[in-house]
């Protein structure tokens, strides 16, 4: 386990990794071959060689550093000797199958030497090279999975395991690595480099430069780093996600096991692309597929590397805010020695959602003892004053805010800089408090290239984290002030499905025949989803007997197949008051559009969201709740998020819309019934869950948010591109 330091202390594996996702430890057959190559026993090295800074050279040299000092077999014909080894002509000279066959040659020999490894029965390969030969990428991940072989790369940088003490790495990093909770996986060999040598708290149980994945991927280093090395702090920095419903299964499995997970994803994913027809999959975007798999598994998403390692930083001390059932997110405590800071930083954390504590009047009481005269006390906190006994005044500050009830995480906001004559305070102040307390604190600096850099290694040899920049730090905490919401999302358990209304909608989507309106409705209506009262019809004499029934005023709407959006075409007549006006109407959409046509109560009414579920290529259903109407599009406003959702999830997308103010009421308007918008997302989230399968995308515009409900005015169904409809005969 790991101490509050982030530094592995005795012991090994922590209790209970077993019941983790996946099978890392006593896995299947890809699970034994990743630990054969994650914990190698005996390395072959083709293309080791004595020529400094080289590939080989490199590989040679990281392997004789490995503590568990594995057993080495190099390979190079224009060698007999590297340093004090002996050198073997080819891998066929290599006695007996080995565990890892690290492959220090170019694309022109990759082909043959893989098939060689395998075809001797080695375990598993690392491919340094980019194989940019065409075909080559094919050829590897077919050799490669057909002999059952575990393989890094192509274009990696390597892996250190301080879990085994194995280090096979192309070019020089660290050493030795800091042992600690975090196991990374990255895409990026440059961001590989710059996570290992920066200057900062992080240990690692495991680093992964994964480069291309042609065979081995982030889940399958997920599953051991979760299983075999013990992790309790995930890294990512991906740029596509392969065997994606494996790596939202372990992500989640370890967000319920209280372990978190960090993720900076860079490029576009390809959400979206099929789901033309419906507003939702244009609103979802390109970037929907990260933001629904963060939402799902609780996943800590940042924005760029200096948030990812300030947030590794914060989480490897290993202090947790106090559990609040109930509240979404904790609260900050902030000192300050400047005014003007102090305002800043108020200012990103308003940006940011970050909330300050309520302290009571005991932290009062023990602020205004502790404080200079004429100081307020308060939170946050200016302390600057006189300078009199400063480390005793920044100490009791510090544990009166850390103490109160209220705060969840304290924050010393100094910049750090070295001083002209020694100054030390701050430094011994917080040291103080941080033996006092085992509350979650840390120091924030706010210009990373003025921070006094022995001061801040002297702090993070303490343990105590230093946050460098107002931004990136200020996000740091606000992950770790939301860890245990997310946490508790990545816990919703999907609601046992209504077989029965399952099958009778699977087989309607699989009919073949177009959806009208009022079947669309019907539709809803079985997921508690409500609507005005409407009738379809097909000629004047329908049309009329359909105002009868709904009564007036009503809205007449085209019913035609392939008119998505109905307004586009002018489809749509709100607000007609008796037949003649009815009939005129219809006469007009009857000659432009065609004959089929809904008439429909006219709602009350209301602010207008959209709610849709469309089909993401990688994860399947998604659930999109975002601004209603014509302009949902370029107004951008919008949640996702993969099903299931329980209540708090689905009131949490609402809550977190641009427009979310507008369902309180405005200029004299009455607030919506938000229960009942909540209530028409967890329909449209166990309608995701039953029917997501069957259809590529479904969308109720404009969701209608009213004092006495939620109605749904418009429906668009978009049946699997497996059904046997046509493409203009998807839409009601």
């Amino acid at each position: 386990m790991y101490g509050r330091s982030g530094v592995r202390e005795a012991g090994g594996v922590p209790e209970g990794t077993a019941t983790l996702p996946g099978g890392g430890r006593d896995g299947d057959a890809r699970s034994r071959a990743v630990r054969a190559m994650l914990e190698a026993g005996r390395v072959a090295v083709v293309g080791a060689s004595g020529r400094p800074n080289s590939l080989g050279a490199r590989l040679v040299a990281g392997l004789e550093s490995s503590p568990s000092g594995p057993e080495l077999y190099l390979v190079n014909p224009r060698y007999e000797r590297v340093g004090e080894r002996p050198c073997l002509p080819s891998l066929e000279a290599v006695p007996g199958p080995v565990d890892l066959v690290a492959l220090a040659v170019g694309d022109a020999h990759l082909d043959e030497q893989l098939t060689l490894a395998a075809s001797r029965g080695d375990a598993s390969a690392v491919v340094f090279a980019s194989a940019f030969t065409p075909g080559l990428r094919q050829k590897l991940a077919a050799t490669a999975e057909a002999a059952g072989m575990a393989m890094c790369g192509a274009a990696c940088m390597g892996f250190v395991n301080p879990h085994s003490g194995l280090r096979v790495l192309g070019y020089v990093e660290p050493d030795p690595l800091l042992s600690g909770p975090v196991a990374l996986v990255t895409h990026s060999g440059s961001a590989y480099s710059a996570l290992l040598r920066a200057e900062r708290r992080v240990g690692w149980a495991l680093a992964v430069s994964s480069g291309q994945e042609l065979v081995t991927t982030t889940a399958d280093y997920l599953d051991y780093a979760l299983g075999s090395a013990g992790a309790e702090v995930l890294a990512l920095l991906v740029e596509t996600l392969r065997d994606a419903g494996r790596v939202r299964s372990l992500l989640a499995g370890a967000a319920r096991a209280g372990i978190p997970t960090v993720a900076l994803a860079v490029g576009a994913s390809p959400a979206g692309r099929a789901m033309v027809e419906a507003h939702s999959g244009a609103l979802a975007g390109d970037d929907a597929t990260w933001e629904a798999l963060c939402e799902a598994t609780g996943t800590i998403r940042v924005r760029d590397l200096s948030e990812m390692v300030d947030t590794l930083e914060l989480l490897c001390a290993g202090r947790r805010p106090r559990s609040r059932a109930d509240r979404s997110s904790g609260r900050l405590a902030a000192v300050h020695d400047s005014g003007a800071e102090r305002a800043h930083l108020v200012d990103w954390a308003q940006r940011l959602g970050i909330g300050f504590s309520a302290i009571g009047p005991g932290t009062i009481a023990r602020l205004s003892a502790a404080l200079d005269d004429g100081l307020e006390p308060g939170n946050p906190l200016d302390v600057w004053g006189t300078g009199t006994d400063a480390t005793v005044t920044f100490t009791e500050s510090l544990l009166a805010l850390a103490e109160d009830p209220d705060t969840s995480a304290t924050v010393l906001c100094v910049d750090l800089v070295p001083e002209v004559e020694r100054e030390d305070s701050y430094e011994e102040a917080v040291r103080a408090a941080w033996e006092r307390t085992d509350a979650p604190l840390a120091v924030l600096c706010n210009l990373p290239s003025a921070i006094d850099r022995q001061a801040a290694r002297r702090l993070r040899a303490a343990g105590i984290p230093v946050l460098e920049g107002t931004v990136s730090g200020l996000s740091a905490l606000s992950h770790l002030l939301g860890l245990e919401a997310s946490i508790r999302r990545a816990r919703t358990v999907a609601e046992p499905p209504d077989e029965q209304r399952r099958a009778r909608w699977a087989g309607r989507l699989a009919a073949g025949r177009p959806f009208r309106a009022e079947e669309g409705f019907e539709l809803l209506a079985d997921y508690g989803i409500a609507s005005p009262l409407a009738r379809a019809a097909g000629d004047p004499d329908g049309v009329l007997a359909a105002g009868e029934a709904v009564g007036y005023p009503l809205v007449l709407k085209t019913d035609e197949p392939g008119v998505a959006h109905k307004s586009d075409v002018e489809g749509v007549v709100v607000g007609i008051a008796e037949p003649a006006a009815l009939a005129a109407a219809y006469a007009d959409l009857r000659s432009r559009l065609g004959p089929r046509a809904v008439v429909a109560r006219l709602a009350p009414g209301g602010a207008e969201l959209s709610v849709g579920v469309v089909r993401d290529p990688l994860l399947g259903p998604m659930l999109v709740v975002g601004a209603g109407g014509v302009a949902v599009e370029v107004v951008g406003d919008r949640r996702v998020a993969l099903p299931p959702l329980d209540a708090p999830t689905a009131r949490s997308l609402i809550d977190r819309l641009a427009l979310r103010p507008l369902l309180d009421g405005f200029r004299g308007r009455p607030a919506a019934d938000v229960d009942a918008v909540t209530a028409a997302v967890l329909g449209m989230s166990r309608l995701a869950e039953e029917l997501g399968e069957h259809l590529d995308a479904l969308e109720v515009n404009p969701l209608r948010c009213t004092p006495a409900g939620a109605l749904a005015l418009d429906v668009l169904v978009v049946p699997a591109r497996g059904s046997e409809q046509q493409p203009d005969e998807r839409s009601c």
